[in-house]
């Protein structure tokens, strides 16, 4: 997880910062493309597969989406100076959980993110919101992590479904 966080880090420290309402509104846009499909995938597993692992060092199904709501929630709220939804966190591990409660945070979290950009001053983009290993972090650096994050979890989460036979919604844009 530290190795993934580090790489992404780097990754994100190279890429140009979004500063203009335009590439607000573009990346809100797909911000709200990856709450849809997230959802699609969360639904996508049954009810009684929420507590499944494919081995057992692995987060279970409702583990994992609730590890995805608290970090949208988490990192979200540093990148636009707000307050993280309560009841999660990213620096604890998720709470073993039923369907309708993680499908009700991811929601919360995808939504509260969304309204919190649209609310967030263009030029905020660029402006230092932590240091990670010493280099700073911008507000658009944060949002980019956390969109990267949900992706790769989403994927994680496509596998869970596959092991257990059942196909993943079709990938969206």
């Amino acid at each position: 997880m530290r190795f993934a966080m580090l790489l992404c880090a780097g990754v994100l420290i190279t890429l140009p910062v979004m500063g203009t309402e335009k590439d607000k509104a573009m990346f809100v846009k797909h911000w709200q493309m990856a709450k849809e499909f997230t959802l699609a995938v969360a639904d996508a597993m049954p009810a009684d597969g929420y507590h499944f692992k494919p081995v057992t060092d692995e987060m279970s199904f409702g583990q994992l989406m609730m590890h995805i709501a608290a970090q949208n929630s988490d990192s979200c709220a540093t990148a636009t100076s707000t307050k993280p939804l309560p009841g999660l966190s990213s620096e604890t591990t998720p709470p073993d959980t039923d369907k309708q409660t993680a499908m009700r945070f991811l929601t919360l979290s995808f939504d509260k993110c969304a309204k919190a950009i649209q609310a967030m001053p263009a030029d905020q983009w660029d402006q230092e919101v932590y240091k990670f290993k010493g280099q700073p972090v911008t507000a658009g650096e944060t949002l980019l992590y956390t969109f990267t994050h949900t992706a790769h979890h989403r994927g994680q989460a496509e596998v869970y479904l596959r092991v257990k036979n059942i196909k993943p919604p079709a990938w969206r844009f």
